[in-house]
């Protein structure tokens, strides 16, 4: 079976969905790999190193998705606009679409897919289950996000990090409160941490007091009237009465901090407004807002997604698609996802579809030309 690798067309894509050593891995299970050329240099990866491991190299990208059996991406195909590039007609009917899709955030996407019959497989809706744990792209670049994130702030502080003690006198370390406890927020807690911050953070889901606590912060949390769990890891939308409850904490907690990052998604997608503009003028002036969930619309009100703005004498960032500011090491975790995810299901040299697997069944998008994600066909009926 042929796999080929597009280069990312997305605005400011860096990553590459295939790094060297995982299409060496690939080749030696039996696949052959070719790749558009010029696909990796953004994650410092050339041609060349691809040509070293038997990687062949392509320069007409319609020609090398319309031959591939399976297409390995990064983000959702393009479906034409200033990119010029229509991805899912090149594609022949049939083929397998491995990457992550965001389905609920690319309905177009879902229904082009589907109409063109095309098998489409979305990484980030991979159950997480401990078997599925080497394929969970949305963990691994939650992972960069989360470390990231803290990097940014600490750039923009006008404020050290850690305590210091020096002849002019002791100098208090930062105090940082991370909002959210998935991956990217238990990492965000591990690097300030590391940095020498002093760290609280909290999440709707109670239950995770244990892992903030585990990597060196100070659990804050409300009583939950209702359970805020969804599942897989993922919170789901808490009620008016909570809600009402937690913006007091919040604002709180805010106005005590030097540094707020913010993580939280409901069901690992879609963004709550939980940092209001009343929160935000509490602050302190020159205090530090790092929004990592402006991919999902953003957690503060005051969130411009892809932007920086003061307010209130506060820095609100909200950086998006924050893993492709580290593209070497994203591209390497998230090759090596999706490289766990066909080498799970090859047999005599060819993936197999397996669609009363759980893992195939919860990331299985489009198949047969049919949409047969339930949370995407709910999001589809509603449009």
């Amino acid at each position: 079976m042929l796999i080929s690798v597009p280069t990312e067309a997305a605005l400011g894509e860096r990553r590459v969905a295939l790094v060297p050593e995982s299409c060496k891995k690939l080749i030696q299970a039996g696949y052959s790999v070719a790749i558009e050329s010029g696909a990796g240099r953004g994650a410092y990866l050339p041609d060349d190193a691809y040509r070293a491991v038997g990687v062949a190299v392509e320069s007409d990208a319609a020609a090398l998705l319309g031959k591939a059996d399976i297409v390995l991406r990064v983000n959702a195909p393009p479906l034409g606009g200033s990119s010029g590039r229509n991805e899912v007609e090149w594609m022949r009917s049939g083929a397998l679409l491995v990457g992550s899709l965001m389905p609920l955030r690319n309905l177009d996407v879902v229904r082009a897919l589907a109409a063109r019959g095309i098998t489409a497989f979305s990484t980030d809706a991979i159950p997480r289950t401990t078997r599925a744990q080497a394929m969970d792209t949305l963990s691994s670049q939650a992972n960069i996000a989360g470390y990231r994130g803290v990097l940014l702030a600490a750039a923009e502080l006008p404020k050290y990090f850690p305590m210091l003690m020096t002849a002019a006198g002791m100098v208090p370390a930062a105090k940082v409160f991370v909002i959210g406890a998935g991956v990217a927020g238990l990492q965000a807690i591990a690097t300030a941490r590391r940095l020498g911050a002093s760290v609280s953070a909290t999440d709707v889901r109670p239950e995770v007091k244990e892992q903030i606590e585990s990597v060196g912060a100070k659990y804050v949390g409300i009583e939950l009237a209702e359970g805020a769990a969804a599942g897989g890891g993922y919170a789901k939308e808490l009620s008016a009465e909570d809600q009402a409850r937690q913006r007091a904490m919040l604002l709180e907690q805010c106005a005590a901090v030097d540094i707020v990052i913010t993580t939280a998604l409901i069901g690992g997608v879609f963004a709550p407004k939980i940092i209001t503009k009343e929160t935000v003028a509490r602050m302190q002036t020159g205090s530090i807002i790092v929004d990592l969930a402006a991919d999902g619309g953003g957690n503060c009100e005051l969130s411009r997604p892809g932007e920086t703005v003061v307010e209130h004498g506060v820095t609100i960032m909200a950086p998006l698609n924050v893993p492709a500011a580290m593209p070497t090491h994203a591209s390497t975790m998230f090759s090596r996802n999706l490289t766990a995810f066909l080498l799970a299901f090859t047999k005599d040299k060819a993936f197999g579809l397996d669609l009363a697997d759980d893992i195939q069944q919860g990331a299985l998008i489009t198949h047969a030309g049919k949409v047969v994600h339930a949370r995407t066909n709910e999001a589809l009926a509603k449009t």
